[in-house]
């Protein structure tokens, strides 16, 4: 059996974050896991900024709502589940999720979760558990599924390497640098023909 993971924001989504940015106009919230290798450190930078701001989470959701899947993800993954078991592996959260998961058809998604306090403010985050990703491919594997991975930031390139095979979607120049052993695709044409050769070597 043979299961495809990938990533969510910036290959199926926009990088939620981003958007957010611009429509509050905080540039500093800008700043993804394509600039900030520490998931950490980068979720604690965030949560700071939205403390100074006043901003919680029904903000951030309203913004979610207006958002949609990029351009051909839906048919990309419809035709990509017709081949393939499809898992979306990600570093975003239920509560921003689920109305971009009914826009892509409910794929299956493991991510994380968000505290928020009576006032909709946001006070802590929740790792479904460190490296999580990385971890969900070594389970398959341990389960005799064949896997491929796509993604574009630094936080995918464990489940990556973890993977029988890797590909990163439309990354950051700088991610490409520090990862030359993974090709590298722009477009979902191109993504999926990366992924039936992947799988063909196997």
């Amino acid at each position: 059996m043979r299961i495809v993971c990938l990533d969510l924001e910036g290959v199926l989504v926009p990088e939620i974050w981003i958007e957010f940015a611009e429509r509050t106009g905080i540039p500093e919230l800008r700043r993804t896991t394509r600039d900030e290798p520490d998931y950490d450190k980068l979720m604690k930078y965030r949560l700071d900024i939205l403390r100074q701001h006043q901003l919680g989470l029904p903000d951030i959701q309203k913004v979610i709502a207006e958002m949609g899947p990029m351009a051909g993800a839906r048919d990309f993954l419809d035709s990509l589940r017709e081949a393939y078991q499809v898992v979306i592996l990600s570093d975003t959260f239920y509560e921003f999720a689920h109305p971009l998961m009914r826009q892509l058809g409910w794929p299956t998604l493991f991510c994380h979760s968000l505290e928020a306090d009576s006032t909709g403010m946001l006070v802590n985050y929740h790792l479904r558990m460190p490296n999580q990703k990385q971890e969900a491919v070594r389970r398959f594997k341990e389960l005799k599924f064949t896997i491929v991975a796509a993604g574009d930031s630094y936080n995918d390139t464990a489940m990556l390497g973890e993977a029988h095979g890797g590909i990163l979607f439309h990354p950051p120049e700088n991610v490409v640098r520090e990862f030359p052993q993974f090709p590298v695709v722009r477009d979902y044409g191109a993504l999926r023909g990366e992924i039936d050769r992947a799988f063909a070597r196997y």
